[in-house]
């Protein structure tokens, strides 16, 4: 991809993602499958995880996964399934974050464990 390509909102991910399915990938897969999908996916991101962040080594057959790509495909499949359920991503997205500003208005402020260390 292009550096300078044009950022897509959420809304226009979901048309993308709609477009590329009913014609590259012919039609969905079922709703089912896609979460057993999604599932796989998050497993192959939490693998990196793992290796990277986590106490885990790398295996030579782990040296393939790319941790962006990871994402992406966790990404695509999250996206499928809106589409497949009506979910509009970027309302959806909104509203959680205006519900997650009143939930925890002060509640991470005032968590001693969030403070930044003074030095």
């Amino acid at each position: 991809m292009d550096s300078q390509q044009e950022q897509l909102s959420l809304a226009e991910l979901q048309q993308t993602v709609d477009q590329w399915i009913n014609t590259v990938g012919v039609r969905y897969f079922s709703e089912l499958t896609n979460i057993a999908v999604l599932m796989e996916e998050v497993g192959e991101l939490a693998r990196i995880f793992a290796r990277t962040y986590g106490d885990q080594s790398f295996k030579k057959s782990d040296q393939a996964y790319n941790l962006s790509d990871e994402m992406a495909d966790v990404l695509f499949v999250l996206v499928c399934l809106a589409n497949q359920t009506g979910v509009d991503l970027q309302a959806a997205m909104r509203a959680n974050l205006e519900k997650k500003t009143r939930r925890d208005f002060d509640r991470h402020q005032a968590n001693p464990k969030l403070q930044k260390p003074s030095h």
